[in-house]
């Protein structure tokens, strides 16, 4: 017999809320697929397939009104309405590639409540501390 926790883990679904195809990307950044794509390819994002057509979708708070896309060094708001990609995204996925994480594993780790860090990871990279993420996922090497 195994001390198994009885509360079912949440999905990634649940973890995440709402997500976005490459193409509602392209439209919220004011850009083509294409260049999406790349983002995607230089990993400053991850995302998964998933939903009825088993599209690739990433979750829609890796984008940031624009003068939130370096938190640390926010700058005042605009009234346009564009957003970006948060900045400190991608060396935080680099660093729990290199842990062995695959994108659903990474996309987990960023939006589950860290027992460390007291809130969910990108909460925290949300509000400025990329090194304290970066610390803790340094950890999981």
């Amino acid at each position: 017999m195994t001390d198994r926790d009885p509360s079912p883990r949440p999905t990634l679904d649940d973890l995440v809320g709402e997500w976005l195809t490459l193409p509602d990307v392209a439209e919220a950044l004011g850009t083509d697929v294409g260049k999406v794509r790349r983002i995607v390819q230089e990993r400053r994002v991850v995302g998964v397939k998933r939903g009825e057509r088993t599209t690739f979708q990433i979750p829609a708070r890796f984008l940031v009104p624009l003068h939130l896309v370096d938190p640390a060094n926010a700058g005042r708001p605009d009234e346009s309405g564009r957003v970006g990609v948060l900045s400190s995204l991608q060396g935080t996925i680099v660093v729990l590639t290199d842990a062995g994480f695959d994108d659903a594993e990474i996309l987990e780790w960023l939006f589950a409540p860290h027992a460390e860090l007291g809130e969910p990871p990108l909460d925290t990279l949300l509000s400025g501390h990329k090194a304290r993420v970066r610390r803790v996922a340094q950890s999981e090497l």
